[in-house]
């Protein structure tokens, strides 16, 4: 039987709690944001993510010593599949928002693209693979 060797993480909440003084809440968020000391830090192990899959390669102890393997989408982190296809899904609204006159676009195809996209958005949301597994993350 084969061995694999799979790198698989989860993101820890790291916080801080810290007092600025500003004149208003979107000034004192700046600042916050701005602020880049971290020695008062505390980790948020109860609300931490998923663990999901970073890497897989082919053999005992193998990470980053041989080709990298492609594994299913429904394995990568959730957040980022998300945020990978907002991207097109706001393509195709824009396309199909802005269509200049009736008839000067193949309603069809735009039809069939929205379909698949679709397809892959309630496949992220139910933690399955993509729709054509050939995209795997």
């Amino acid at each position: 039987m084969p061995f694999f060797t799979i790198e698989t993480t989860y993101h820890l909440p790291i916080y801080r709690q810290r007092t600025y003084e500003a004149e208003t809440l979107d000034q004192a968020c700046d600042l916050a944001i701005a602020d880049e000391g971290w020695d008062d830090n505390r980790s948020d192990v109860e609300t931490s993510g998923d663990t999901y899959v970073t890497g897989a390669w082919e053999g005992r102890d193998a990470a980053y010593s041989g080709p990298r393997l492609a594994f299913p989408s429904r394995f990568g982190e959730q957040v980022q599949r998300k945020a990978g296809h907002f991207e097109l899904l706001l393509g195709l609204l824009k396309i199909l928002i802005h269509v200049p006159e009736e008839g000067s676009m193949d309603v069809e195809l735009w039809r069939r693209r929205a379909d698949a996209a679709i397809a892959k958005a309630e496949a992220i949301l139910a933690g399955e693979n993509d729709p054509i597994e050939g995209a795997a993350s």
